[in-house]
């Protein structure tokens, strides 16, 4: 984790969020989405509360709205998936425009919908103030598994070796006058999609052998030590404490 690796979610700024330690960020999204799921589904201006919170988020780390509806967009599978709800749901029905819907369906759409979003758009605002590396670390200050840290980390890494490598596969068939087109070119992509398999199989080996002969033994040294001040924990607990009282208020009221 020596190096820096910036990710498309990232964006650069200098705001106060972007300046925090990551593990306290980590930390207070964590709080934050246990408490919004812990919320009765029930309190809808619990959920506006905490969409709030976010937007303040956001604007003090300067993360423009298009930027965040834009990558909230990878939540369209589960949207797909609470819209079926009301209509596969079992219990009460109740007609809306002419429809047979079910209660509890509509309830669990909601609910899906309503955490699901909160989840994601406190997940992409951790990604954009926080880089790759500094992640990683912060999983590492809190903790985590090493392992894990560390499986995480090459993933990363030859994530983008391996997409490159597809690309130049590409360019080669594309170079030799091979276009995919139906069925019967299907052949050709499991011949490439194989070689592409061992290609990082063995380039995995090699790059496992040369750890091994640098004195790797299974554990990475820590080359930055972040720590954080009181009054840094204190800034980035504001979210989830804000939320808990919001909870908390759903739960009486």
């Amino acid at each position: 984790m020596g190096a820096g690796h910036t990710h498309r979610l990232y964006r650069h700024g200098h705001s106060a969020v972007h300046a925090l330690p990551p593990h306290t960020k980590i930390a207070a999204v964590l709080a934050f989405v246990v408490v919004v799921v812990s919320t009765p589904r029930e309190a809808m201006w619990a959920f506006a509360g905490y969409a709030v919170l976010l937007a303040a988020v956001a604007y003090a780390a300067r993360v423009p709205a298009g930027f965040l509806l834009k990558r909230l967009l990878i939540e369209v599978p589960f949207v797909a998936f609470a819209v079926l709800l009301p209509f596969v749901a079992e219990g009460e029905r109740v007609d809306v425009l002419g429809l047979s819907l079910s209660v509890n369906g509509l309830w669990g759409a909601w609910n899906v919908l309503a955490k699901g979003t909160l989840g994601v758009a406190a997940s992409v605002l951790l990604a954009a103030t926080t880089e790759l590396r500094e992640l990683l670390l912060g999983l590492q200050r809190l903790r985590l598994p090493s392992l894990l840290v560390q499986i995480a980390s090459f993933m990363v890494r030859y994530g983008d070796v391996i997409t490159d490598e597809m690309r130049r596969m590409r360019i080669a068939r594309e170079s030799r006058g091979f276009e995919a087109r139906g069925v019967r070119h299907w052949g050709v992509l499991a011949k490439s999609a194989g070689a592409l398999f061992i290609r990082s199989y063995e380039r995995g080996e090699r790059v496992h052998l040369a750890m091994v002969s640098r004195g790797y033994t299974g554990s990475m040294p820590v080359i930055d030590e972040v720590a954080a001040s009181r009054a840094q924990w204190s800034y980035a607990l504001t979210l989830p404490c804000a939320a808990l009282v919001v909870c908390l208020l759903g739960w009486t009221l």
